[in-house]
C-alpha cells in the first residue's frame, strides 16, 4: 500500500501505530522500503550523520533536494518527508517556493518545518499550495543555539504551555502530522489525545501516534553521541569496521581475490596473439 498524509491520518483514526525511520540514499530508502515501514524522513540531520557539520544549521536547499532525489528513487510505498533546512522558509512566500522546489526537484511528497505559532502562516500558504506540512515541535534541533544544546523541553509551566500552543497552532494550519521531539512523555500525552492529526514521537515516550529515530542511530553506527531515547537494534557499525578490517587484512597478505573463486578465465593461447 501506498502510504500519504491521508493514509497517516487513518492510521490515527484506527489506532494503528506509525513507524518512520531517517535515510538519505537510494540504497538505504529501498531496504527500507522493503522492509514496510510507513515514512521516510529524508532529515537535515543529513549535515550531521552523512556531511560530517556539528549541527543542521549549514544544510542548505541543494543538500535536501539532492538526498531527497535518491530516497525517492528507492521508496515506492513510504510516504517521503523532506525537511526545509535552515532559514528556508522564514517569510511565506520564501516557504512555498522552497517547499515547492522540494516537490518539484527532489520528488517530496510532504515537507517538514520546525516552529508552531510563529510558523502558522508559513504552514497554512503550503498546505494551501497543495503541499501537505509536517510539522516539529520541541526539542527543535535548528533552535539549537536558542536552546543552548540539545535539551529536553517543555518541563516546565511556560515551556509546557508554549508547545501545547503550538501543538494547536499547526493543526489549525492544516498540517497533517506533528514530530514531538524531547518532550516528557506526559505532556507528548496531552497533545496526543487533544490534536486529531498524528503525533510521531523521536523521545516523546510510548504514548505518541508513531515513532521515529536517525536509521544510523537505530543501528549504532553514528558514535558521536547516544540520546537516551535511542535504542540500539543492531551493531552494524561494529560489523562495518570488522568486515573493512577483514578486508584490508586480506588484500595486504593477497588472500582477496582468489583468482578461482573470484576472477574470470580466458583462453591463454590468445595471449600469444597479442602484439
Amino acid at each position: 500500500m501506498k502510504h500519504t498524509a491521508v493514509t497517516f491520518r487513518a492510521a490515527k483514526n484506527s489506532g494503528e501505530k506509525l513507524s518512520m525511520l531517517t535515510a538519505y540514499d537510494y540504497t538505504t530508502a529501498r531496504l527500507l522500503d522493503e522492509s514496510g515501514i510507513d515514512g521516510i524522513l529524508v532529515g537535515d540531520s543529513l549535515g550531521m550523520v552523512m556531511l560530517g557539520y556539528d549541527s543542521t544549521l549549514p544544510v542548505t536547499m541543494e543538500d535536501m533536494i539532492h538526498h531527497a532525489k535518491c530516497v525517492t528513487r528507492g521508496a515506492k510505498n513510504a510516504l517521503v518527508v523532506v525537511d526545509l533546512p535552515f532559514m528556508a522558509y522564514h517569510t511565506v512566500d520564501q516557504a512555498v517556493e522552497n517547499a515547492g522546489r522540494l516537490v518539484k526537484e527532489g520528488g517530496a511528497q510532504a515537507v517538514k518545518l520546525e516552529g508552531g505559532v510563529a510558523f502558522h502562516d508559513q504552514i497554512k500558504a503550503i498546505v494551501t499550495a497543495s503541499i501537505p506540512v509536517m510539522a516539529h515541535l520541541g526539542l527543535t534541533p535548528q533552535s539549537v543555539n536558542a536552546f543552548g544544546g540539545f535539551k529536553v523541553q517543555g518541563k516546565n509551566i511556560k515551556t509546557a504551555q508554549q508547545i501545547l500552543d503550538d501543538a494547536r497552532a499547526i493543526e489549525d494550519a492544516g498540517a497533517f502530522a506533528v514530530v514531538l521531539e524531547g518532550v516528557p512523555t506526559p505532556l507528548a500525552k496531552r497533545i496526543t489525545e487533544e490534536l486529531s492529526i498524528p503525533t510521531i514521537g523521536i523521545g516523546a515516550g510510548d504514548v505518541t501516534d508513531g515513532q521515529i529515530l536517525v536509521y544510523q542511530d537505530m543501528l549504532n553506527m553514528y558514535g558521536e553521541m547516544k540520546p537516551k531515547f535511542v535504542r540500539h537494534y543492531a551493531e552494524i557499525g561494529n560489523e562495518m569496521r570488522e568486515a573493512f578490517g577483514a578486508y584490508i587484512k586480506d588484500v595486504k597478505s593477497g588472500a582477496f581475490p582468489d583468482n578461482a573463486k573470484e576472477g574470470f578465465r580466458m583462453d591463454e593461447a590468445i595471449l600469444d596473439e597479442l602484439h
